[in-house]
């Protein structure tokens, strides 16, 4: 367990646990269910799916339960990791940009984005709209229970900077070069949309690194947890899971790739050093 308390500082959160999707998006809940069931060929009227919300007890609309208001240990963890990764992105970057710190949105299940619908499903993801990150942390279950990771604090933190770095590239301008590029679409281990991930990859180190002297890090072996995170959302990992690995398909990086570029942020030191 690191010691993030030494960090100081909050972040930006929003903390949408517990509340009703449907006080988030009008209906949200009733989405998901209706396309649930007509996976399974199943018609519902949306009238009575929305009843039968209303029959099982789920709080009102934009309330929350009372057993996730105020600041719990885990949204007070998040606020000091996305707080310091504010301190150093803002010292990286004076003199080139002012830096707008994001926001992480905390959720369970469901909620809207400025990108559309955010669920467990797709995982941690950076919205450029919002200028937000959103995260269901019970994606970290499924990192230790189906992809080999672990779910440590350290591999959390990795994972909230990997979107930060995600964030960086927006603000920056170098996410929307890459995507206006005619290559954006293709896939393959050395497709642009690899090459981004990569280099939030290799931001999330460089931040890692710059806390390594503030007394966080227990020993330095604590950095393994996000190396191991890195490599159990490789691609190769990834596919693995379903008996087939297609490299030219590939369009977050392999396990290998991940690990060597985070390595080369927590080695380093400079935006510079994170090249596409």
């Amino acid at each position: 367990m690191a010691f993030w308390d030494k960090l100081g500082g909050k972040g930006n959160i929003e903390d949408r646990r517990g509340i009703n999707a449907l006080g988030v998006g009008g209906g949200l809940i009733t989405a998901v269910i209706a396309t649930a069931l007509g996976y399974f060929g199943i018609s519902a009227d949306p009238a009575l799916i929305e009843q039968l919300i209303a029959a099982s007890g789920v709080t009102s609309q934009g309330e929350q339960s009372n057993e996730l208001k105020g600041a719990d240990s885990y949204e007070t963890f998040a606020s000091t990791v996305i707080g310091s990764t504010d301190r150093y992105w803002k010292a990286e970057l004076a003199g080139k940009i002012d830096y707008p710190t994001p926001k992480l949105v905390l959720f369970r299940g469901a909620t809207q984005s400025g990108c559309g619908l955010a669920t467990s499903e797709v995982g941690p993801h950076y919205c450029p709209p919002d200028q937000s990150i959103f995260l269901d942390e019970t994606f970290f279950d499924v990192l230790a229970e189906r992809l080999g990771g672990n779910k440590d604090d350290v591999a959390q933190a990795y994972v909230m900077a990997h979107e930060v770095g995600h964030h960086v590239q927006s603000v920056t301008g170098t996410m929307q070069q890459v995507q206006q590029d005619s290559d954006y679409q293709a896939t393959g281990s050395n497709s642009l949309s690899v090459r981004l991930e990569l280099q939030a990859d290799c931001y999330a180190g460089l931040w890692a690194n710059s806390i390594r002297d503030a007394g966080v890090f227990e020993s330095e072996t604590e950095i393994q947890e996000a190396i191991d995170a890195a490599a159990a959302v490789g691609d190769d990992r990834i596919q693995s899971t379903t008996g087939s690995v297609n490299p030219e398909t590939w369009t977050h990086g392999s396990s290998e790739q991940r690990v060597t570029a985070f390595k080369k942020g927590w080695s380093n030191t400079g935006i510079g050093t994170c090249t596409l």
